[in-house]
């Protein structure tokens, strides 16, 4: 959309990928050249980074409410609270296929509705306000959940209506970071948020184990649960303290507050050729956008500007981070080491939670420095051979009621490699391409959709996994490494090459067919008209483009 809505902008001369000139204030220009000293540098001050991770605990929340249901299936109180006597062993419970898929999936169920519903409260309160009301509202989830005595449905409900508030959660968070933090940490700060669900899963674990261990009564599974409220709570009442996102607040007419967060988030003055760029580039946007009628959900599947493709683009990446399996080790780890004899399978847990939260890390750290589709294509591979070895493994070599120490070591060596695999690319990365993949026009309806998909096929991984792996066992693994193997190559049709890449060029690229299996090394100049290098004849009608501040927002696991 920006190539069409930016046009006339500026002087086709003025643009090159070496140079960029912002209209600014008053009808002056400002230009900024590669050796020119008076444009102060742009860094990660510790304000942006702070606000950032501020605003992940948003994911913290979503792992830990995550992580933890795995333990509980496996607590004996909570076992004979919710679940059923064996028929013929009195002393003995357990929890049906139904139950247990309901219990699990019911949060994936509300965090659809709730994702669904964020883009409209955010546009109406703000960015800020929807973080700091769904973290509350997340709350009540947990007090239905925690106030549960032996109804099970209770405690299903209660993760529902937690899910409402993750939901909003999983829109809102992002999109506040995208439209706050300087571009240059922009994508560590945003991969934060899978970061920080990491974090949460590895605590839960920690908490479980301790707890299990620990008491004979609720208190295994009341006490972790109700440490959900305490994270709530510093995620709440924390984002309060900090300001609104500026381009929210400046389309609101609160240009000063815009124009001393941007100050405080770049560590410069108020008045510093940063902040007026910035503010010049957020009102030549607002202005290209009044001329427009407001996005309706419709134009999200219409062909103009290829927003039917790059939208079921980012449904299938945000389907497809689900499709990997990453999730059925998560929700359902603890009971699948159990199943393979392993002494304490709390512990193995911790072990894949552990791996998991160092390569997140690790992805952090890198994930401004590398590019997109490598790192998906192969880490789709990765987990594929993972898969396979673990399917084959588990079927053919597993037997029951027998000593498996050597299958069930060959089962976790490849399960950490999966997760290592997962959490260096699919986990951050998908959150990193779907939020580049929008216009700002359809920014808030697009990631709805994209996110909503996530949370569609985490709902149905979760409620439908028990009953597959009660009939196909470990061959269930099939279905994702064959999953994984797909996404390879849809990654490698499909997906451009974005890195170092401005939102406005990025849409260049989408609208004007650029092919994504050569879009690495596509040059940018020859979509600049006026840039010293020649431009295409299929791209040389292609209107100016304006060079202005990115912008993103994706919207868990």
């Amino acid at each position: 959309m920006a190539s069409n809505h930016l046009q006339g902008q500026l002087a086709p001369s003025d643009q090159s990928s070496d140079s960029s000139t912002v209209v600014m204030p008053g009808n002056k220009a400002r230009s900024s050249l590669p050796g020119q000293t008076h444009q102060p540098k742009r860094r990660a001050t510790p304000f942006a980074i702070f606000l950032g991770g501020i605003a992940s605990i948003g994911g913290f929340v979503f792992g830990y409410e995550s992580g933890q249901i795995s333990g509980f299936l496996q607590m004996s109180d909570f076992l004979q609270r919710f679940g059923q006597r064996n028929a013929t062993e009195q002393e003995i419970f357990y929890f049906s296929p139904a139950r247990q898929g309901t219990i699990v999936a019911l949060l994936s169920a509300g965090t659809l509705v709730g994702c669904l519903g964020s883009g409209w409260i955010c546009d109406t309160i703000g960015r800020r306000f929807t973080i700091s009301a769904a973290a509350f509202f997340y709350i009540i989830g947990v007090i239905i959940e925690i106030t549960s005595s032996t109804v099970w449905p209770q405690f299903a409900m209660g993760r529902f209506v937690a899910g409402l508030g993750i939901g909003a959660l999983s829109v809102a968070v992002p999109m506040y970071q995208s439209e706050s933090v300087p571009k240059n940490i922009r994508a560590s700060v945003t991969s934060s948020y899978q970061l920080l669900i990491t974090l949460g899963i590895w605590i839960a674990y920690m908490v479980n184990w301790g707890t299990e261990s620990t008491y004979r009564n609720s208190a295994q599974w009341r006490i972790p649960n109700g440490l959900s409220a305490l994270w709530a709570i510093i995620l709440g009442g924390g984002i309060l303290f900090m300001p609104e996102s500026p381009r929210f607040a400046y389309r609101r007419g609160k240009t000063e507050a815009a124009r001393k967060t941007l100050a405080r988030l770049h560590g410069v003055a108020a008045d510093s050729p940063l902040v007026e760029e910035e503010i010049a580039e957020i009102q030549a946007q607002i202005t290209e956008e009044e001329k427009l009628e407001k996005a309706k959900w419709i134009e999200c599947f219409m062909v103009k500007d290829r927003m039917l493709y790059r939208t079921l683009l980012g449904m299938i990446l945000q389907a497809g981070q689900q499709l990997t399996g990453a999730n059925f080790f998560f929700y359902y780890g603890t009971t699948i080491f159990k199943s393979v004899g392993l002494s304490n399978s709390y512990v193995t847990s911790i072990i894949l939670g552990t791996v998991n939260v160092v390569a997140t890390i690790v992805s952090v750290a890198v994930v401004n420095r590398i590019g997109r589709r490598k790192p998906m294509i192969i880490g789709a591979l990765w987990m594929f051979m993972c898969f396979m070895v673990y399917s084959f493994v588990g079927s053919l070599v597993l037997r029951k009621d027998e000593d498996n120490g050597p299958a069930g070591a060959v089962l976790i060596v490849f399960t950490c490699l999966f997760i290592c695999a997962f959490a260096t690319t699919w986990g951050p990365l998908v959150w990193t391409i779907v939020a580049e993949l929008y216009p700002p026009r359809y920014r808030a309806q697009c990631m709805a959709l994209a996110t909503s998909s996530n949370w569609l096929f985490n709902f149905l991984i979760s409620f439908f996994t028990i009953f597959i792996t009660d009939k196909i066992h470990y061959w269930y693994g099939m279905v994702f490494g064959g999953s994984c193997l797909i996404l390879a190559f849809i990654v490698y049709f499909f997906v451009m090459e974005t890195k170092d890449r401005s939102l406005e060029l990025i849409d260049y690229m989408y609208v004007n067919h650029v092919n994504p299996i050569t879009s690495a090394s596509w040059n940018e100049g020859d979509a600049v008209p006026g840039h010293k290098q020649e431009v295409k004849k299929d791209e040389a009608s292609a209107p100016p483009m304006l060079a202005h501040e990115e912008e993103q927002s994706p919207a868990t696991v």
